[in-house]
């Protein structure tokens, strides 16, 4: 949170109250989301007017009412305050993306993994992207290694719609190739075996499709593989995570890192494997 919200609310809010808000708030473009727990519900329309004071980039405070779900992977939002919109544009690592917050899911707290797969893709790759969204990893990728093709998936006409107009905002439509589906029909039908790269970013569906992304992958070529994990204190999530994959990847890998991505509950942790796979040698 900002250092110059966290003074305006100084005067609103207790320091606990605070701390309870900070989960929950995100900036994307000149909107800000928040959520507000139910105890501070009769505080929102001053923490909203509190925001847009202090942050003058943000012309419109949304709450998010309910968790994000369903195979669109949407979430209820409540206009609280300022301009009554869900789109906007957001910028990240020399890339600009339009996303409708009511009809797509977006995290910019996804940005420093977003850059970090970019940077992994080699010179004339071909990856697979089979959950896209708006394009944003899709997108970075091919801004950051021009010689790439990228095959761009998602289920969602909204997220594939939006997705078609970031391709042209970002001059990459030579490079980032969007197919409207599901991923596993498109791989079965035209992807198998063309990719050196499977990416997987949707932790709550990646498990069911891991033999999708096999098919997609090329004899040897890298899955990076999204999950969430629970685990109590003594369990190490990424343990847990080696094991949700032991017992459905059925070829030879290896893991070339693993990561807490971020914390997305009460010891729920959101995950990435990156798999380096042979399937010569199975």
């Amino acid at each position: 949170m900002p250092k110059m919200l966290k003074k305006a609310l100084e005067n609103v809010l207790t320091i606990n109250e605070t701390k309870q808000l900070y989960g929950g708030f995100d900036i994307l473009g000149d909107i800000a989301v928040i959520k507000i727990p139910d105890a501070l519900l009769n505080k929102k329309f001053i923490i909203a007017e509190a925001i847009i004071d202090s942050m003058k980039s943000v012309k419109t405070v949304l709450r998010q009412v309910t968790p994000v779900s369903g195979d669109y992977r949407t979430r209820d939002l409540e206009h609280v305050l300022g301009e009554d919109k869900t789109l906007t544009l957001y910028k990240e690592h020399g890339c600009i993306f339009k996303v409708d917050l009511a009809k797509v899911y977006f995290s910019p707290r996804l940005s420093t993994e977003r850059i970090r797969i970019s940077r992994k893709v080699e010179h004339g790759e071909t990856v697979v992207n089979m959950f896209a969204g708006v394009g944003s990893f899709s997108i970075l990728i091919a801004k950051h290694q021009p010689s790439s093709t990228i095959y761009s998936i998602d289920i969602n006409p909204d997220a594939y719609n939006l997705m078609l107009e970031n391709i042209k905002l970002n001059k990459v439509s030579n490079r980032v190739i969007p197919l409207l589906g599901d991923a596993r029909v498109i791989i079965e039908d035209s992807l198998k075996e063309v990719a050196d790269r499977v990416l997987m970013p949707l932790p709550e569906k990646a498990i069911d499709y891991i033999d999708a992304a096999l098919m997609a992958l090329k004899p040897k070529g890298v899955i990076h593989y999204y999950t969430h994990v629970h685990a109590s204190k003594d369990e190490d999530p990424i343990e847990k995570a080696v094991r949700e994959v032991n017992g459905r990847l059925k070829t030879n890998y290896t893991i070339l890192e693993s990561k807490i991505v971020r914390e997305v509950g009460p010891r729920w942790h959101q995950l990435v494997l990156d798999l380096l796979i042979n399937k010569e040698k199975f």
